[in-house]
């Protein structure tokens, strides 16, 4: 790894000043930092003036570019444009999608209609196995009669936007296609094919002035000092204000800094992560100052330069982590829980007492997103971190840094037909490695082996058997069809993380037993056929197959089979499990994994309820999430049906889904999410609902009574989805001071919903409404006028009806 004093840093890495170099982070609230990326960036002018560019209106389709060099803010500029209020309400919908180097214009596709289009479970389904031309003829045909926004961020090639807007119609009058790109011939490009005069403005004034054209860019300039410096202070001191610390002399300093990072947006932020961990002293300050020209003055480019210095600030313990990032391609959007998966396998986390490793791993992502180098994506319902992402600047950094400390190679950076000792392999395309991946597998140093494209060749396993039998991670991208784990894998004894995506079928052997050291098995949506001597895996910390059923070498007598379900209770490391219900529910065994935070169950529930199940549930306090489907549509799918009589299975179809005696989970203090799908009665009583209840979503569930009565009484719930036949009645009422947190309501395909009431006083925080094919529904209610905090309705449509009724019975009383 590049040395310290290669970036002159001994001094400052060695100053006591530094807080974070030789401690544990402190257990910190989930929320990450407490200043957002768009609230540092000083862009407010740039916002309004290309929000103007997008709400102009135009006779047919227009494309409207922002264009500017890596590290200028440009995705953090459309980001805030695309989240604002006027914008989302301007548009019947609206979709963002990373496109990147690696352009595949399926993917583009996909990310289009998961936006856009109201689709159920199996529809999602039926879409992702669509060939690319059917997609997008799904995707135009749906936009057709919208007015759409589609944000394309990150374009590097001017084929993206030739082999795309076939796809995108220009349809209703107004409609915009936005890219951001650091060519602007790109941008040209698209103004070029769409046939019209390009215009390129910078001011509000001559957006005016250009009104009518059909394309425009808007150059994104570097800050002036002035303007860098408020970012700056934002991201050293957050929202704790400067008035008691920001000294005349720290201030001088800070703004010589701040002059340093040549007005890019990435830099200010970055190095204010880095002073933010510091102490505010003018000492330590200079240093800071003094490492940044010395590393200037040996060539590098400010961004690039100051990129390094904060990387070689990090803690030990936080440098690995943050290189590994380097693995994901570019401009991918990561799982958290993927990410800390990763980590554990790779021995990245460290112990700190009794604490679990998953929140200390939570921890250093924090601290990663504190210091500016990792970008939050989503949040989940509680504050913490979904998913998140790496600039393609701190990318390469992460590259080329793991490159010279030989942490890993990505296939884009090396040459596939000269195999190196490298420890781990990231496979971006297939078609750079394809026929020479067998090189690779004879690296008896391979440790990590993660595709992130097709799936590996049966006949490469052997190479496996053979040369990398120290493998830890064997990540094996996606299959399309039936894929058979052969044999040999119970030869990988130092597997910890297992992971194959897809839809399809997937086997794994019974030698799947030997893998002792297994911390992470996830077979995705793939239907999984595994053998009951996955229960001898006692270092399992996830088990995540939700179509994944276990299964034996004895088939059975009657309409179960004996497959080991008493073990379960071995596995008292498991943080999160999803499988198809199976008899391993039998019994107590499942009430003992008392570490378990994530529990996901679809499929035939009837056989178990009355075996313990529900007990076994309320023995679990430390849940966060719980998944409960019960559903007879999964049982035909199953391997072990095969096997059963015909007789059995017309008994099953004529059972009625139900999940019944839904015990009491007010114990359940760590229960944020609750999602239930199968026919039940909810208790009256509010101590019944886990008392931190955050997010509630119901489906099949048959409701008659209106649900509203006792939900709007729950203290703390923000998001309340009633999905399909949830509720059977025709009307729900919102009671006058009802659920005083609730942001997001959904209300989907409710065949029966004719009116919905909010009284005066009700949901005075919500942001969000969907009423989505509630047929019978033709109007939504009056009191959503009263809703101040109000900022998406969908569809939109009924939401303007409703604002021109209101207005036309003013007209009429004046």
């Amino acid at each position: 790894m590049a040395n310290r004093s290669k970036y002159g840093l001994e001094a400052l890495l060695a100053s006591s000043s530094s807080s974070t170099t030789d401690q544990v982070v402190a257990h910190k609230e989930k929320r990450g930092p407490d200043v957002e990326e768009s609230d540092v960036v000083g862009i407010e002018d740039d916002t309004e003036v290309v929000k103007q560019m997008l709400m102009k209106g135009e006779r047919r389709r227009a494309v409207v570019s922002i264009v500017g060099m890596g590290g200028l803010g440009k995705t953090t500029l459309a980001k805030k444009v695309y989240n604002h209020d006027d914008v989302k309400q301007h548009f019947d919908c609206c979709a963002w999608v990373y496109v990147s180097q690696e352009f595949r214009a399926r993917e583009i596709l996909l990310g289009i209609a998961y936006s856009v289009m109201p689709l159920s479970d199996e529809e999602k389904k039926e879409v992702k196995e669509m060939g690319g031309a059917e997609l997008g003829r799904k995707v135009c045909g749906y936009l057709k009669e919208k007015k759409y926004l589609v944000v394309m961020d990150d374009v590097w090639s001017s084929e993206v936007w030739s082999n795309l807007r076939s796809y995108l119609p220009e349809a209703k009058e107004g409609s915009k296609v936005f890219i951001t790109t650091r060519n602007e011939e790109i941008a040209l490009h698209a103004i070029s094919q769409e046939n019209v005069a390009s215009t390129v403005l910078n001011s509000e004034d001559e957006i005016a002035e250009h009104a009518n054209s059909q394309a425009l860019i808007y150059r994104l300039r570097t800050m002036n000092e002035d303007e860098g410096w408020e970012p700056l202070l934002k991201r050293t001191f957050g929202n704790r204000g400067t008035s008691s610390v920001l000294t005349s002399e720290l201030e001088i300093v800070g703004k010589k800094i701040v002059a340093k990072c040549k007005g890019l947006p990435l830099a200010i932020v970055v190095v204010g992560g880095l002073l933010s961990t510091k102490e505010k002293t003018k000492s330590l300050w200079e240093k800071v100052l003094a490492s940044i020209e010395w590393h200037l003055s040996q060539g590098s480019e400010s961004c690039i330069g100051i990129l390094a210095l904060s990387y070689n600030d990090l803690p030990y313990y936080l440098k690995s982590c943050f290189l590994y990032f380097g693995i994901f391609p570019e401009d991918s959007e990561i799982k958290t829980s993927k990410l800390i998966q990763l980590w554990l396998a790779e021995g990245f986390i460290q112990r700190r007492g009794k604490e679990p490793f998953e929140d200390i791993a939570e921890d250093y992502l924090y601290e990663l997103i504190h210091r500016s180098m990792i970008q939050v994506a989503k949040r989940k319902v509680d504050g913490r971190v979904k998913s998140c992402r790496i600039h393609d600047l701190l990318r390469d950094l992460a590259i080329s840094e793991a490159r010279d400390a030989g942490l890993f190679e990505v296939d884009e950076m090396i040459d596939v037909r000269f195999p190196t000792s490298i420890r781990r392999l990231s496979i971006h395309r297939h078609d750079l490695i394809q026929g020479n991946i067998s090189q690779h597998l004879r690296n008896s140093h391979l440790r990590s082996l993660i595709f992130f494209t097709e799936t590996l060749e049966r006949k490469s396993w052997r190479f496996l058997q053979e040369h990398v039998k120290l493998l830890t991670v064997l990540d094996l991208g996606s299959t399309n069809e039936e894929f058979i784990i052969p044999e040999v894998i119970g030869e990988l004894v130092h597997l910890k993380f297992l992971h194959i995506r897809g839809s399809e079928r997937v086997i794994l052997p019974a030698s799947i037993n030997r893998l002792v050291n297994l911390q992470s098995l996830d077979l995705g949506n793939n239907r999984s056929y595994i053998s009951h001597t996955i229960w001898k895996l006692q270092e399992l910390r996830y088990l995540n197959c939700c179509c994944g059923e276990i299964s034996s070498d004895q088939f059975i007598k009657s309409s179960k089979c004996v497959d080991g379900y008493l073990s379960i209770e071995k596995l008292t490391n498991l943080q999160a499990l999803d499988l198809l219900p199976g008899s391993w529910l039998e019994g107590d065994g499942l009430g003992k994994l008392t570490q378990l935070k994530k529990l996901t169950l679809f499929g035939w529930l009837n056989p178990y309820r009355k075996k313990g199940f529900f007990e076994c549930i309320a023995n679990l306090t430390t849940l966060r999430t719980l998944h409960l489907k019960n559903s007879r549509v999964f049982v035909n799918e199953t391997l072990l049906n095969c096997f059963r009589s015909k007789v059995w299975k017309e008994k099953v179809v004529e059972e009625r889904r139900l999940i019944p005696g839904l015990m009491s989970f007010s114990h359940h203090t760590n229960l944020y999410k609750v999602i239930l799908s199968g026919k039940l009665e909810l208790p009256e009583e509010i101590e019944s609902y886990p008392p931190n209840l955050l997010k509630l979503s119901l489906e099949y569930c048959e409701i008659q009574k209106d649900p509203m009565f006792i939900l709007e009484k729950l203290p703390n719930l923000r998001v309340l989805r009633l999905l399909e036949n949830s509720y059977v009645g025709d009307k729900l009422t919102c009671s006058s001071s009802g659920f005083p947190q609730l942001q997001s309501l959904t209300l989907k395909w409710l065949f029966s919903l004719k009116e919905l009431i909010i009284e005066e006083g009700a949901m005075p925080h919500l942001r969000t409404l969907q009423v989505l094919c509630c047929y019978e529904m033709e109007k939504l209610p009056r009191g959503l006028l009263q809703l101040k905090n109000l900022e998406k309705v969908e569809p939109k449509s009924m939401f303007d009806k409703l604002i021109e009724e209101v207005h036309q019975e003013t007209i009429g009383k004046e």
